[in-house]
């Protein structure tokens, strides 16, 4: 994140993004600001496979509730990003979701 803009990014997501998600069916697991970096971000969605992650996100990310909506007051506080695709059991993302509550 770009410095100072962490928590205003996580007021957006929770407030908007999240319920976004869901409403749209995608299983978000946690998010929230790093407790170890400051100006870190983590949002861990779950998807049945890895066609399904990559239809989802294609669908929710050109979608004009996204581009005309919460997109422009994300992009401009984000300064690097990184994607990872992790696969774990469903204990292990219940686990997550358990420990990994979102913190503002």
């Amino acid at each position: 994140m770009r410095p100072g803009t962490a928590h205003a990014f996580h007021e957006v997501v929770s407030d908007q993004v999240v319920p976004m998600l869901k409403s749209r069916g995608m299983d978000v697991v946690a998010y929230g600001v790093s407790n170890h970096e400051e100006e870190t971000y983590f949002l861990v969605r779950s998807y049945t496979d890895r066609e399904a992650l990559d239809q989802e996100q294609s669908v929710f990310y050109q979608s004009s509730e996204w581009r005309e909506g919460p997109r422009a007051q994300l992009i401009d506080k984000i300064e690097t990003y990184l994607n990872t695709l992790l696969w774990c059991s469903e204990a292990g993302v219940l686990e997550m979701r358990n420990l990994n509550s979102p913190r503002a």
